[in-house]
């Protein structure tokens, strides 16, 4: 599932990728979920079903911009599999990644309890005060949140689509995922990825408000946690 927002120099080469892997994974359906772009986005996708394997790829559009979490919100929602694995449109994921991480989540569900897996990025290819900002935001979440993620915000990760619809949706809820689902009794696995340099155009949030917003949801998300209260096991008498 890729949310999207005016990619479309971004999308022939995404979509070229993941035909590459479909045949390294079970029987997949890929949805991009179309974020109020306006620069022709949509009309890349649509032309991108001619790649070989990508016939059948769904194509969802928001009528006006909800937001990177809304997108995938949509995309979780209309995704008709157990398993989902999020990346990024702009070319900086390497969908190759993701067969391992499926792996790594069927043979945890085969353990006990499903899992999420976050695809972390120990070597970033951002600008210097993106990293910079992405390490303070994610030391910051680790120090408030204690959710075991060294780069809780990354877009690579593979989950059971019922524990996502599971969670209270806001915008932001993308941030937070190991958080929350912890907190709902999913373990957490992560996997180092390979992380590559954006292939055309810029990032859609700067790095102020990415810190408005982010404090503020962080505050958000304490206070759900806290008042989280759910039981292990439940047994019909």
């Amino acid at each position: 599932m890729i949310a999207v927002l005016n990619e479309r120099e971004n999308i022939p080469s995404v979509c070229r990728e993941l035909a590459g892997v479909l045949p390294l994974l079970p029987s997949t359906e890929i949805i991009f979920v179309d974020d109020g772009s306006m620069d022709g986005t949509i009309l890349a996708l649509t032309g991108a079903r001619s790649e070989p394997g990508l016939e059948n790829l769904r194509i969802l559009a928001h009528d006006r911009r909800c937001g990177k979490s809304g997108a995938m919100r949509t995309g979780v929602r209309h995704a008709r599999g157990t398993w989902i694995a999020t990346i990024d449109g702009d070319g900086q994921d390497d969908p190759a990644e993701i067969p391992a991480l499926l792996e790594l989540a069927l043979t945890g569900a085969a353990r006990g309890r499903a899992p999420l897996v976050v695809g972390t990025r120990p070597k970033r290819s951002d600008t210097v005060w993106r990293r910079i900002a992405t390490r303070f935001a994610n030391g910051l979440r680790q120090r408030l949140l204690d959710d075991g993620c060294p780069d809780t915000g990354a877009p690579m990760k593979v989950f059971r689509r019922s524990d996502f619809l599971d969670l209270p949706y806001f915008e932001g809820l993308h941030r937070f995922l190991p958080a929350l689902m912890q907190s709902y009794g999913a373990p957490l696995l992560c996997r180092p990825v390979h992380h590559r340099s954006r292939l055309y155009g810029q990032s859609k949030y700067t790095n102020f408000g990415r810190a408005v917003v982010g404090v503020r949801d962080l505050l958000g998300v304490m206070w759900l946690r806290n008042r989280t209260r759910l039981p292990s096991s439940v047994r019909e008498c």
